[in-house]
């Protein structure tokens, strides 16, 4: 595909692709292995589906990571779930329905599908005994944060989400459509996929994802969650990496606009993976914040 594009476009096109799932750990003997004694794996219950998380930490505030397209907690969250502070936090990551070990069923994406998992994230942690849950949220997950900080606000102490948008615009599906066909995407990002889904799921749902998300682009003003905003009320944290090549930084301002009282926090370096590739500082930032 590179060769079809420009060069500009192809120099584009590797840094989006590097950018999606980079650094991933395959469990060798469950979900939890890569992460030691500390880290418990299980599912619960909820909404007629059986949703897997990860739990460590014994602290009284509760933080839920929610992943990205295709993303599970233990793919998506590994530094966050070995360094954040224990004695702080209980840190529960999720694998939504249809990915990770959140199956059956298969993913599907419902023009509601951002809301189904918003639901379903809430009723998690209420599942889990949490009476308050502050929320980190990347990418899609970010999307799915910001509809439960605003359908749920009684429920939601804080929120942290970076690498997600509210609208979908012409230039974000030049970009999902880059991304369509996994066979074109590098070997070093495709293989861990490939092997925690197979690679006919993982293709299959990849696609599946792109159509789901462009449905929103004929929706009133692309809209995924605009009209949800102003019902967010709780402590709003927005990260960006200046080099995203996934989530353009109108993105980033739109959402500082329009929660009312969030804070930017812009990383100059920072890509879509920002929280990985930059871990330590990420986690600081995001402790400092929920304290």
């Amino acid at each position: 595909m590179a060769a079809a594009l420009g060069s500009r476009a192809a120099r584009r096109m590797r840094h989006l692709l590097s950018a999606l799932k980079p650094g991933i750990q395959i469990p060798r003997a469950g979900p939890a292995a890569a992460f030691g004694s500390s880290v418990t794996s299980a599912k619960a219950a909820v909404n007629g589906v059986h949703l897997h998380y990860l739990r460590t930490g014994g602290g009284e505030h509760a933080v839920l990571l929610l992943p990205g397209m295709l993303g599970s907690g233990e793919t998506d969250f590994g530094p966050q779930i070995e360094n954040l502070n224990k004695k702080l936090f209980t840190v529960v990551a999720w694998d939504p329905r249809g990915y990770g070990h959140s199956r059956p069923p298969d993913r599907d994406f419902p023009v509601d599908f951002f809301e189904r998992d918003a639901k379903d994230a809430i009723d998690l942690m209420k599942t889990l005994k949490f009476k308050k849950v502050s929320l980190l949220g990347w990418s899609d997950g970010g999307i799915t944060a910001l509809i439960a900080a605003a359908r749920y606000p009684s429920y939601v102490s804080k929120m942290v989400i970076w690498g997600a948008n509210a609208y979908v615009t012409e230039q974000d599906t030049e970009i999902y459509q880059g991304i369509r066909d996994v066979s074109k995407w590098s070997e070093k990002t495709r293989k861990p996929l490939e092997a925690l889904y197979g690679f006919d799921y993982f293709a299959r749902t990849c696609e599946k994802w792109v159509d789901g998300i462009e449905q929103f682009k004929h929706l009133p003003d692309g809209s995924i969650c605009r009209d949800l905003l102003p019902l967010v009320q709780c402590p709003t944290l927005i990260v960006h990496g200046e080099k995203d090549p996934l989530v353009p930084r109108f993105h980033a301002d739109f959402l500082h606009r329009h929660v009312r009282g969030s804070r930017l926090h812009l990383m100059p370096e920072g890509k879509h993976n920002l929280h990985l590739r930059f871990a330590d500082e990420f986690n600081r930032l995001a402790e400092g914040f929920l304290q």
